[in-house]
């Protein structure tokens, strides 16, 4: 097999080149050798990550996703190094922190669950059974941690940063966490997350011959496909909302992840169509130089600053993904090669990835990260959150 390196070479549009053969190198660069608790070769988020070296979160199914075609035996190990961190609870754990020598986690949070999607990109292309076994055993076990410790009131399920502003939802300060009453209410992310893990269980299922639980993990997500669409979709705006905000205009904001039922499958063919037509393809909102925005510029809380405005190639890349299940591959080719463009250009200004971008196409020096700590700029050299090859891949497709 070709290298990763030469394999890239012939790969999108000829101004991308420089930037995918880095990609290549940073890859490279964030695999680390064998250590405790890994039993593998392990890639950290990215080595200019502000609180590295660290692994996992959602950054590490994005690195997965984009080398699961090219270097199949390193993406299967960077899913076997992650669910085998998984406690007797099912809990899985957010990040790993090496610090100081000492190796650390959570073990009362994790993060969002995208992991399932790469194993079925993986499963797809090489019908590893062996691997299919381990991740269905830890997708049970995690639905169950779910059930047990994130299930809302009534229907749905949420985030532990309606409490505790720890940000378990990978989006860091997080607008639609400000001025809410905590409880145990439904969150529009969390619910469609959980629900894509019963689509993934009752496909693995069916794959391993056991039918009866297949068809259990089916009627589950179709309960939670019914409860997005008809309580949490909001007419005016046409995206999804969380359940303490969708009949409240006042609460209401117009972010990101309003499209998650959309990017997982779990919206109506209408609704998917005009979060895909009213929001991911208008200028007002999120069809921006450099999209998705993780705000939409008309909503009044929009700015410069880490998840309240900047450009998350990784959210851009899901949100395509989102619109091929709908059959709009006009809408994912345009958002794709629009923040493909935008990168390769600012990688030829500054000779980097960043961890987000300007949606108006900005330097990425002029965004904000966290203006109360130290770090108050998108890092620089970030590997997780830039699955460069994998949107490539998915825009050649199309």
């Amino acid at each position: 097999m070709r290298s990763l390196k030469q394999q890239v070479y012939d790969m999108g549009k000829p101004e991308w080149k420089s930037m995918l053969e880095y990609t290549v190198e940073l890859h490279n660069k964030c695999t680390r050798e064998p250590e405790p608790p890994f039993h593998y070769p392990w890639e950290e988020i990215g080595t200019g990550y502000c609180y590295g070296p660290a692994f996992g979160h959602i950054d590490l199914t994005h690195a997965t996703l984009d080398t699961l075609r090219y270097q199949p035996d390193h993406a299967k190990h960077q899913m076997l190094n992650y669910l085998n961190l998984q406690t007797s609870d099912g809990l899985i754990p957010g990040c790993i922190w090496f610090r100081g020598g000492e190796v650390k986690w959570s073990t009362v949070k994790g993060h969002p669950p995208f992991w399932p999607v790469a194993v079925q990109d993986y499963v797809d292309l090489y019908e590893d059974i062996d691997l299919l076994k381990t991740a269905y055993l830890a997708l049970v076990r995690q639905i169950g941690w779910f059930e047990t410790k994130r299930k809302a009131e009534n229907e749905g399920y949420y985030y532990i940063d309606l409490w505790k502003k720890v940000w378990e939802s990978g989006v860091d300060d997080g607008i639609r966490y400000d001025h809410i009453t905590p409880g145990p209410y439904a969150c529009v992310d969390a619910t469609a997350h959980v629900y894509q893990m019963h689509v993934c269980a009752a496909q693995w299922a069916s794959l391993l011959d056991l039918p009866a639980e297949s068809a259990k993990w089916q009627s589950r997500a179709g309960q939670l496909a019914e409860f997005m669409r008809s309580a949490l979709f909001d007419e005016e705006t046409a995206l999804f909302h969380d359940i303490w905000s969708v009949n409240n205009p006042g609460s209401r904001r117009l972010t990101f992840e309003g499209m998650w039922p959309m990017m997982v499958g779990a919206a109506t063919v209408e609704q998917a169509n005009r979060v895909i037509d009213e929001n991911v393809l208008n200028p007002k909102r999120f069809f921006t130089k450099h999209p998705v925005p993780t705000i939409a510029l008309e909503d009044p809380a929009f700015e410069l600053r880490m998840w309240r405005g900047p450009s998350w190639n990784s959210i851009t890349y899901w949100v395509a993904r989102g619109c091929t299940l709908y059959g709009r591959n006009d809408a994912a080719k345009v958002i794709l090669e629009r923040a493909l463009d935008h990168t390769a250009e600012k990688f030829s200004e500054t000779g980097t990835l960043w961890e987000f971008y300007h949606p108006h196409g900005g330097h990425p020096t002029e965004l904000q990260r966290k203006p109360y700590t130290e770090f108050n700029q998108p890092c620089r050299e970030y590997m997780g959150h830039n699955p460069l090859i994998a949107m490539t891949d998915l825009w050649a497709s199309l």
